[in-house]
């Protein structure tokens, strides 16, 4: 029963996530909380900084008057929409400045963690059951290490996995974020769609990474991993693992309905060096259980020569078998670390694989983190220096492979990488350098 016109006036008082929190009230709130007035109230006083509040009574009247015109020539709404869009450009501008600053290590942005934290960013899932009706898990534990960062859910009250459809990766940010207050979870906010994945007969159509006394460990690519229960076939963890390239634009820049596409790599043509596009790789490689790191390694001057391009693939030897000097010892027993609630765990003979390639100008080329798993080998070391079983390790994608092979020291309780070889898609190297292999 209150007249529209007192509403205003207390409408006129509120900031922009208050007012967009009235207009989910009823039909008529929301129509009042769109008044363009209220709106171009605060998109003005956003556009002017503190130490302008003084200016002249001249152009105080030209604001007021362009302000009146601005107000009856717009439909309803228009300011609040000029307002959101203003102010989530500024916003994707801060975070896109931070991660500008480069690890000249790793090539890839050293302030992502100041990044998401002045986005206010973080990670859901969402699961989509055969009825259509979703469920959203939220409140993950991060565990961020050189290039990339794993973020772990689990809980006690998901869906039963046979009726599940679907699961979607998000990226969630406040729409209008605030650096001096905590982001609401009951505030505005935005979503960006990082990755879908099929449930559907995932145990049927899925080869277990791995498995212990409680779960089984099941690989979603891209950088999914799955751990059900053993005994009732459900769901008891979700973990995704974010590789640092392009990790922020994927969680910010994308839309709650369509993944954010990475703008093509402009090429530099080089007609003088006949093996452009050869040589000069860089490669950053980190094996970790989530919270327990095994390896850190960084490689120069990788290389490919015309002859050993294959079957689609260049072939870059890292590690090479019969030169020990560069063999690699593993810290500590290869596992994934799991936990939940109640129980935690460690799946043996496997662990997650950051890969960060780089080109001859520092530029990231291929980046991935994914899950691997470890097999023994039939063959035994045939290396003077190691007696010991071989393990294989292989990671596939559309745009390369990786092969690992360690060899398991009885006496020291240690694994040692005898071999690592990367296969390079050839599609990908002449899509990056404009060349023709």
């Amino acid at each position: 029963s209150m007249p529209s016109e007192v509403l205003l006036k207390i409408f006129s008082c509120l900031d922009a996530v208050s007012l967009l929190a009235v207009g989910c009230v009823n039909k008529r709130f929301y129509e009042l909380a769109n008044d363009n007035g209220v709106w171009l109230k605060l998109y003005s006083s956003s556009l002017q900084p503190k130490w302008t509040i003084w200016k002249m009574k001249s152009k105080q009247t030209e604001t007021v008057s362009l302000g009146c015109a601005a107000i009856h020539d717009k439909k309803p709404g228009y300011w609040k929409k000029e307002y959101i869009f203003k102010q989530t450009s500024a916003f994707k501008t801060r975070v896109m400045r931070l991660v500008k600053f480069l690890d000249p290590y790793t090539g890839l942005p050293c302030k992502n963690k100041e990044a998401m934290k002045v986005s206010g960013l973080c990670w859901i899932i969402v699961l989509k059951d055969k009825n259509g009706k979703e469920h959203i898990v939220e409140k993950p534990n991060l565990s961020f290490k050189d290039t990339s960062v794993t973020v772990l859910w689990y809980g006690t009250d998901w869906p039963c996995l046979d009726i599940l459809s679907t699961l979607k990766l998000f990226g969630v940010t406040p729409l209008l974020p605030n650096q001096r207050i905590p982001p609401s979870k009951n505030g505005p906010r935005r979503f960006s769609l990082i990755a879908e994945y099929h449930l559907a007969n995932l145990t049927e159509n899925n080869v277990a990474v791995g498995a212990d006394e409680l779960v089984q460990l099941f690989s979603l690519s891209p950088g999914l991993l799955v751990g059900i229960w053993k005994e009732k076939n459900e769901i008891a963890f979700v973990m995704a693992n974010l590789h640092y390239n392009q990790l922020l634009e994927r969680s910010i820049l994308g839309s709650a309905t369509a993944q954010y596409v990475p703008p093509p790599n402009k090429p530099l043509l080089d007609d003088i060096d006949s093996e452009y596009g050869l040589h000069d790789y860089s490669l950053h490689l980190d094996l970790h259980g989530r919270n327990c790191m095994y390896l850190c390694g960084s490689f120069k001057c990788l290389f490919c020569r015309k002859r050993d391009i294959e079957n689609g693939y260049l072939r870059l030897r890292v590690v090479n078998l019969k030169d020990n000097r560069k063999h690699l010892p593993v810290i500590g027993t290869l596992g994934i670390c799991w936990e939940t609630d109640v129980f935690k765990g460690n799946v043996k003979d496997c662990f997650v694989m950051d890969l960060t390639l780089l080109d001859e100008t520092g530029k990231p080329f291929w980046c991935f983190s994914a899950p691997v798993r470890m097999e023994l080998s039939a063959k035994s070391s045939g290396l003077y220096d190691y007696m010991g079983h071989i393990y294989t390790a292989d990671y596939s994608e559309s745009e390369g492979k990786v092969c690992l092979e360690f060899v398991w020291l009885e006496e020291t309780k240690e694994y040692i990488i005898v071999s690592l070889v990367l296969y390079v898609s050839t599609k990908k190297v002449n899509s990056w350098y404009g060349t023709n292999y």
